[in-house]
């Protein structure tokens, strides 16, 4: 079940190695002795197709250390760009409608995965928002150089930058925060040396909170299903959370080359999920993370490799139902558990879950400028990843063996791609490119809790099944990329986007088993209380994009606005359909993964104006807005946790030090739907926030008031509540409840550098 990957570790070892000595003893590399010495280099990847990306600079994000602990929530700053709300730290960005596994998404350029049948650690769970250096996104349209194995976009963070001094110094940052609605607190500290050649550093924040509170009662039951404890009506159970993260960094620099090594260890011993039916209760990281790069006069070279460990642990936290049985009926305690006999007199101590990963990374990309006005970049890219997920016994029913959910799973990916950026003219530029991917994937056999001929569930025969079938599955993913722009005037450009994306399947889309209600609900990666059954014979999504973009910007710069409609037709988008013929509406089902169609359209809008910049400070007034028809065409129902029409209005202030704003954020009524998983509706609503900060030379306060009116509301992308009670049973917990979003909560935050 935990088979070794040494003999691939080796194999990437050996082609890095070679990579490396190819590219250091080649004199055609050799740096031009008149080349400057680079004073401050950032590491940001390949770079990035010019003005292709929405970017964030940590100076930017500072305002929301205090206000977030959720990486992904500082994303809402971007158009086009919402989050699916799942754990506190754990939310699941989505761009223009597609979310999770369709992006790519890269922290300090490494393409990491999750690991968990609930995708409770998605990649940027592992950044927090205090490390934060740079986050840049790339929407619907995505060159092929940032692109590969996603449909709707690329998110990358970053670090912030190592940076380098002529003189030896050594400088420290300190930072806190507290949250008052679930009183949620968090530190970071940051300790850094650098002189010309060397950097090092150590950065590591905590941060831990409570379950949060909504505006008003939201439930009609307090019963968390353990014996004397109770929720309040209007307490979102299963919110809490604890989680720190750990970073070392060296970097050494030459003229022309600069290598950095990165370690990094993430320890998140909690973090409940208000619509899951399981809890994280250890998920434990290590990664390790090797970059060189080298700038010559006519372009840049990037290698990287790279490794990262998971073990993750799942099962029921404080809100939920611990022992279940005939004697833990009412949440007594049950009697002495025994895997045979009498099923009347068995119980199952909770619900044990592990998952186990590693996976490995190699990349090599080589970006090469001619005369000022074209750049060509090329690359490859190797990606290995394992999995384990299996559920050790807890007696009763599940016993005396183990359960295998996904038994030695790999998923494995190699890229090439080719890319031409080109200046035709001063105002017309035009980018294309190709990237051809292969994925590969592949399983061992299964088999369930009990292997005798009276388990329960159809454990055996669904067993039997699988493994009688093909498992290994291989896919060829063809991505095309046309972009064009053009400045038609001083003022105003425009832009027209084509592409052709593809995306395989995940190996929780193809693997999970069991049609076992019990079993199939502890797989789920959108948080709508269902229970799913992977499909071995998914075939890649395949979408086709096109969008237009008109900018305009005053002749003093003074305003702007951005309008980008956009189209996208998916073929084989993963959705689902009933797994058996016993689907009901109003309940929770057990569901299939199915290739179907989907089709997506809507514009996005940003815009900004400077009111006033006189001796009162300036005056700023933005908006963003993005609305999205998204659908299952064969079905014609909608597809599930898409944001509904959408915006916010801040106006933001600067004077003297002070940076203050206050957000007026909107939401319309969701109507539309997916029929098949039940989601919910919600009703529209509008919130306002206010934040207020002051920089001096060394230390920065922040203090601010999220939802300030106290408005009750249902998250539009939040999914089901089924934080509390007896939530191992498919049935066994109200249906329809959506999850809502915090009260009030008043927050402030410093951050002090020396």
């Amino acid at each position: 079940m935990h088979s070794s990957h040494s003999q691939h570790l080796a194999q990437l070892s050996k082609l890095a190695a070679a990579i490396s000595l190819a590219v250091f003893a080649n004199p055609v590399m050799a740096t031009d002795s008149n080349e400057p010495t680079i004073e401050h280099i950032q590491v940001e990847g390949q770079r990035q197709p010019v003005g292709m990306a929405q970017q964030l600079l940590a100076s930017e994000l500072q305002a929301q250390v205090a206000a977030t602990s959720d990486t992904a929530a500082l994303l809402n700053a971007f158009a086009g760009v919402s989050v699916n709300q799942t754990g506190a730290v754990s939310s699941l960005p989505m761009i223009r409608g597609l979310a999770d596994d369709r992006l790519r998404i890269k922290v300090d350029g490494m393409d990491l995965i999750a690991a968990c049948p609930n995708h409770m650690n998605p990649p940027l769970s592992y950044m927090a928002p205090s490390d934060v250096g740079q986050l840049s996104v790339f929407a619907g349209v995505t060159p092929v150089s940032v692109g590969g194995d996603s449909i709707g976009g690329t998110i990358i963070s970053e670090s912030k930058a190592a940076e380098f001094s002529d003189q030896a110094e050594t400088t420290a940052e300190l930072g806190g925060f507290y949250r008052s609605n679930n009183q949620a607190r968090g530190s970071h500290l940051k300790v850094s040396h650098s002189s010309a050649a060397l950097y090092a550093s150590y950065s590591g924040n905590w941060s831990k909170g409570n379950n949060y509170t909504a505006a008003a009662n939201f439930k009609t039951l307090n019963a968390t299903g353990r014996p004397g404890e109770t929720l309040p009506l209007d307490e979102v159970g299963s919110s809490a959370y604890e989680t720190q993260n750990h970073q070392l960094r060296f970097a050494y620099k030459t003229a022309a080359d600069l290598i950095e090594l990165q370690l990094g260890y993430q320890n998140m011993p909690i973090q409940l999920y208000p619509n899951q039916r399981m809890d994280l209760l250890n998920n434990e990281q290590q990664r390790i993370n090797l970059s060189w790069q080298r700038t010559t006069a006519w372009g840049q070279w990037q290698s990287r490799i790279y490794q990262e460990k998971v073990e993750h642990v799942m099962d029921f936290g404080p809100d939920r139902q611990f022992w279940y049985g005939s004697n833990a009926m009412g949440g007594q305690a049950c009697a002495p558990i025994r895997f045979h006999g009498d099923p009347a007199g068995t119980c199952a101590a909770g619900m044990p879950m592990h998952s186990d990963s590693t996976n490995r990374g190699l990349s090599l990309n080589v970006e090469m400028t001619f005369l000022a006005h074209s750049t060509i970049r090329l690359g490859s890219e190797l990606q290995q990843f394992s999995l384990d997920d299996y559920w050790p016994a807890s007696g009763g029913g599940m016993g005396p063996g183990t359960f295998l959910n996904i038994n030695n799973g790999r998923r494995d990916r190699s890229a090439v791609f080719a890319e031409h950026e080109l200046t035709l003219t001063p105002d017309w530029l035009l980018l294309y490119g190709v990237r051809v991917e292969r994925v590969t994937r592949n399983a061992d056999e299964v088999q369930g809790y009990d292997t005798s001929a009276s388990a329960m569930g159809m454990q055996v025969p669904n067993a039997a099944a699988f493994n009688q079938a093909e498992r290994k599955q291989r896919d060829t993913n063809l991505d095309i990329t046309a972009l064009t722009r053009y400045q038609l005037t001083d003022n105003m450009r425009v832009e027209l986007a084509l592409a052709q994306k593809m995306r395989s399947a995940n190996l929780y889309e193809a693997y999970p088993w069991s049609f076992w209600p019990m079993a199939a609900s502890m797989n789920n990666l959108v948080g709508d209380g269902n229970g799913y059954v992977g499909n071995m014979a998914l075939a890649p999504e395949k979408a086709h994009t096109v969008s237009a973009s008109l900018a305009w910007q005053s002749k003093d710069k003074q305003q702007q606005v951005i309008i980008t409609p956009y189209y996208t037709d998916v073929q084989d988008y993963i959705d689902a359909v009933a797994a058996n013929s016993s689907w009901l509406a109003s309940q929770f089902n057990v569901l299939q993964y199915q290739n179907q169609r989907a089709k997506l359209r809507g514009i996005d809008l940003s815009a900004e104006t400077t009111l006033a910049n006189n001796n009162s400070g300036q005056w700023q007034l933005k908006a963003l807005f993005s609305y999205i028809d998204a659908r299952n065409t064969d079905t014609n129902a909608g597809l599930h946790n898409v944001q509904p029409l959408h915006g916010k209005l801040t106006l933001n202030h600067t004077l003297a030090g002070w940076e203050n704003s206050l957000e007026w954020q909107i939401s319309k009524n969701k109507n539309r739907v997916s029929t098949i998983r039940g989601e919910p509706t919600t009703a529209g609503y509008a919130l306002l926030n206010a934040q207020f900060s002051h920089s001096w030379q060394s230390l920065r306060l922040d203090v601010g008031v999220e939802n300030l009116l106290d408005k009750f509301y249902y998250l539009p992308q939040g999914g089901v509540y089924t934080g509390q009670g007896m939530t191992m049973s498919l049935n066994g917990i109200p249906f329809g409840i959506g999850v809502p979003g915090m009260g009030r909560t008043v927050y402030a935050g410093f951050n002090y550098t020396f």
